[in-house]
Parts: C-alpha cells; sequence; structure tokens
C-alpha cells in the first residue's frame, strides 16, 4: 500500500498538532471524514506554492484505533509507556497527530488552520508546537540533529512495516516527545564536557573516537543493534521550538520507526541507562515534558476512511 509521505525530506520549518477526539458519533465521523479529505487539502494549500515541499502526516494513538477504526489493528500500537529511571519520561494524551511541513512557516500554519477549522468541535488541541531549522541543522543546545538519518533505500527499511504485518504494510509508528532545555546551565558547560555529553565534536559534528567517548554519551545509549548485530535505524525529524519572552527553549522529538521497539529501546537506554544507572547525561539539563505513540496507516488506508464506517466503545 502507498505510504504516507514519512519518507520526505527533512523541511525547514514544521507544525505538530496533537488532539484528542470527543468520543461521540459525530466526532468520530469527522475524523473519518478527515483522512478521505486530507491529500485534497494538502494539494489546494500547496498549490500556493508549487516548490514549498508542503506534506502533512496523520497518525492515531492506541485508543483512538479502537473507536475510530475497530479491528483489525495494527499489532504494535499501545499507549506510551512511560518510563521512570533518574529522570522521567512521561506518557501525555494524544489521539491524532499532524505532522505539518514545509520549506517556509506559512504553509505549514495556513494547512494547521484549515484542517483544525475542518474539524471544528470535534477535537480538543492538546499540544500545538512551531518548528524551526536552527542554522545548519543545529539545535538549540548548539549541536546537529539527525547526522546518523538513514539515507536511499535503507530509510524504508527503517520506518515502513513490511511482512511482519501485512494488513498495514507500509505504515509507521511516530513517537513525539517535547523537550525543555535548560540553555543557562548547558550553556556554562565547557564545550569539551558537552561534546562528552553528546558524543560528537560541536563545531564539526565528528563522532567521538571509541577511546574517547563515554558510555552515557547519547549518541552511545540511542545507537542499538538486532539480533544478528545489525543497526537497528528510525527516522528522526527533529525541531528546535521557543519563546523568548518566556525563556522556553526545547526540541521536538519525534522519530519514525517500523517497530515502536526500537524507540523504547533508545528511550529506555536514555532514561534509565545500560547498564540501569548509565544512564544518558544530557536529561540533566532536558526535561520531556509530553509522551505519545502514534500509527500513521499508508495513505490508502485514509482515503478508503470514511465517516459511516466509524465505530464506537462498546
Amino acid at each position: 500500500m502507498e505510504s504516507q509521505a514519512v519518507a520526505s525530506k527533512l523541511s525547514r520549518a514544521a507544525i505538530f498538532l496533537v488532539a484528542t477526539v470527543k468520543d461521540d458519533k459525530d466526532s468520530l465521523a469527522a475524523v473519518r471524514a478527515m483522512c478521505g479529505d486530507l491529500a485534497g487539502f494538502v494539494r489546494a494549500v500547496g498549490f500556493r506554492d508549487l516548490d514549498g515541499g508542503l506534506s502533512c502526516i496523520m497518525g492515531f494513538g492506541s485508543e483512538a484505533w479502537d473507536r475510530l477504526f475497530g479491528a483489525p489493528r495494527p499489532k504494535e500500537l499501545h499507549p506510551f509507556r512511560e518510563i521512570s529511571g533518574r529522570h522521567h519520561a512521561v506518557a501525555t494524551p494524544g489521539d491524532v497527530l499532524f505532522h505539518i511541513r514545509a520549506r517556509s512557516m506559512d504553509l505549514c500554519f495556513e494547512l494547521a488552520m484549515q484542517v483544525v477549522a475542518r474539524l471544528g468541535g470535534a477535537v480538543t488541541i492538546v499540544d500545538e508546537t512551531h518548528g524551526f531549522k536552527f542554522f545548519d541543522q543545529r539545535d538549540m543546545i548548539g549541536f546537529v540533529d539527525g547526522t546518523e538519518n538513514p539515507t536511499g533505500p535503507a530509510i524504508d527499511d527503517a520506518i515502513l512495516v513490511g511482512d511482519e504485518d501485512r494488513a498495514f504494510a507500509g505504515g509507521s509508528y511516530v513517537i513525539v516527545q517535547k523537550y525543555l532545555h535548560d540553555l543557562q546551565g548547558w550553556n556554562a558547560l565547557p564545550v569539551e564536557r558537552q561534546e562528552l555529553i553528546i558524543g560528537r565534536r560541536k563545531l564539526s559534528d565528528i563522532e567521538l573516537e571509541d577511546g574517547v567517548k563515554p558510555s552515557y554519551a547519547h549518541n552511545a545509549l540511542t545507537s542499538i543493534d538486532g539480533e544478528n548485530g545489525e543497526e537497528l535505524k528510525i527516522v528522526r525529524d527533529n525541531m528546535p521550538f521557543g519563546e523568548i519572552g518566556k525563556g522556553a527553549f526545547g526540541t521536538y522529538f519525534i522519530g519514525y520507526a517500523r517497530s515502536p521497539a526500537r524507540i523504547e529501546r533508545m528511550l529506555e537506554n536514555m532514561f534509565v541507562g545500560n547498564p540501569p544507572g548509565n544512564y544518558d547525561r544530557l536529561l540533566d539539563f532536558s526535561s520531556a515534558t509530553t509522551g505519545s505513540l502514534f500509527f500513521v496507516p499508508p495513505e490508502t488506508f485514509l482515503g478508503d476512511a470514511g465517516p459511516a464506517a466509524a465505530v464506537t466503545k462498546g
């Protein structure tokens, strides 16, 4: 089945909308109708700037899937699992995710407005984050983000469900988290200490040598292997965000994978440690304030969805 635009190139601007869906027949029907209409909305808004690269990905949380679509359901879809270690990865509400991205914010903003206007009172926006690229793909903490994303044919293998769940082949799982940074504390650290925490050189983005990089480095804990020793990849499309007047600066983490277990292992390594106690020191300066897991069905699934087929609890 044809996939949504999960493998699109990283963009300069993005809006992330997380919504909850009201549990009544009309609201469920409105969300299902949006599934079928979304491609047309993207075409209409995107036509105003053909070089703008506008796209929108729509994903669904576990409980919302049951209410909207019933059975069958993606095999690995479940609510986001909180993680408690030296630091805490929280779980927060989220029935539907819209990941809107383009080369400029005006396209993202217009599409977001049109989608929310069409959904009306059927949903409540519980988180809205406007992301931007910061110079040469850097995060607010000054390091390049997303260096280890797969390229070429390896992208599909990393993020698209295959024969392991044929009913949903071409779909993808996505986990989102908002991290707020203590930039004052972080910037007070010597650059050499920052580099040990991240596992890369700050200026060149070159990975530290094995003899230098500590086992608690961020990129060491988020590098995981499969049963046969192969590295298991995900695709990150993280975005900086901030409000200068509030002194709030952060990173919106969004990771796509063919199995949520990949990202969950990375988060377990970060928050609990590998081995336990050997946690990600970046979390001493970055706090997770949200956490949700969604399944992104193939585009053909969205196109076939219709309000008449909505289901309700019980």
